[in-house]
């Protein structure tokens, strides 16, 4: 035996045993290239028939039997449940390109000319085992039945999947939806506070200017008894004791007029639409518009359409000017009726 060398690598091989072809090795090279070819070629048509006796178009059938290797019908079926909904599946199906059998290296321990020659002994027995009759027309039927209920079974595998996702996604809208609820019922309670803040640090303040008057009252007293005091006494000790009259006496609070009490609050009821009605308490200098806010948060009536405020006795409609005056200017303190009507009704 003598060795021979790789003529793309430059690089010697192991030696091997001569390979003998006889005269006829061609010819039986070209039967088995031929039988492998028809059998596959059968297996190929038996297939895309079945696909196609089942309602599948052509090309739908020729891709997916393709694109699966030609393995049989159950996997051209997967793949074709898995991909209808592609947009290209109806497209005719075209090979790739630039796949070339013969760039491949051949097996360790064979030359090119042994492949090339088919004298594998391995290849004949799989091409002998491969080698089987085609379906018959039973074997069809059945085969076809049983990718009927194949079929049945991929789709209510898939109308079952649909319901959970839609029972899921249902799940979900109204898992939102009370969030949502939740997150406008703290918007109010946060504006309902912030109201009640302002409302106290009014009264504080309120109440600190109240205390600064008083103080300054009380001193203003006390330096007027001071300086009129200090005159008397000094006038007798000068003249002689005569018949006098009187000195005026300062007023003091007790003998003036009596002054209109002020209020600092003001109770206002609200009567709505369907006859119920709110009360709140506000202050004297807060404005109409507050008590239409009060009125926006708060009604529980039903009714989101625009309204107006507006007094029976007297009546008196309050216009968009009237909410930007205090409630003790527009005479509702310190207790007040509101009644609640529809825009244009007035």
């Amino acid at each position: 035996a003598t060795s021979s060398g790789d003529p793309n690598s430059g690089r010697a091989t192991e030696p091997s045993l001569p390979v003998l072809l006889p005269p006829v090795g061609g010819s039986l090279r070209s039967r088995a290239q031929r039988g492998s070819f028809l059998q596959q070629f059968t297996m190929e048509c038996t297939a895309l028939e079945s696909l196609i006796e089942m309602g599948f178009p052509q090309n739908r059938a020729e891709k997916a039997l393709a694109l699966t290797g030609n393995q049989g019908i159950e996997p051209a079926m997967d793949w074709l449940m898995e991909h209808e909904n592609d947009p290209d599946l109806d497209d005719p199906f075209v090979p790739p390109q630039g796949h070339v059998l013969s760039t491949e290296e051949p097996p360790e321990g064979r030359t090119p000319e042994a492949v090339q020659g088919g004298t594998d002994p391995t290849l004949e027995e799989l091409t002998e085992e491969d080698n089987r009759r085609p379906l018959s027309e039973e074997e069809k039927r059945e085969q076809t039945k049983r990718m009927m209920e194949l079929i049945s079974q991929k789709q209510r595998e898939r109308e079952e999947r649909e319901k959970r996702e839609s029972i899921e996604r249902e799940k979900q809208r109204r898992k939102q939806g009370q969030e949502l609820s939740l997150i406008r019922q703290k918007l109010q309670e946060d504006e309902m506070k912030k109201l009640a803040e302002e409302r106290r640090r009014e009264k504080m303040e309120e109440k600190l200017a109240k205390q600064r008057v008083r103080e300054k009252i009380e001193r203003d007293k006390a330096e007027r008894a001071k300086k009129f005091g200090g005159c008397s006494s000094a006038s007798q000790a000068s003249t002689p004791p005569e018949p006098v009259a009187p000195a005026p006496v300062p007023s003091s609070p007790s003998q003036e007029p009596p002054v209109k009490r002020e209020y600092d609050q003001c109770r206002i009821q609200v009567r709505l639409l369907d006859g119920t009605s709110l009360t709140q308490t506000f202050r004297a200098k807060e404005q109409l518009a507050a008590v239409r806010l009060y009125v926006e948060l708060n009604r529980k009536d039903g009714g989101e359409e625009p309204f107006i405020l507006l007094t029976s006795f007297p009546r008196h409609v309050f216009t968009e000017e009237d909410m930007e005056k205090p409630l003790q200017e527009l005479g509702l303190v310190p207790s007040a009726v509101l009644i609640v009507a529809k825009k244009g009704n007035s």
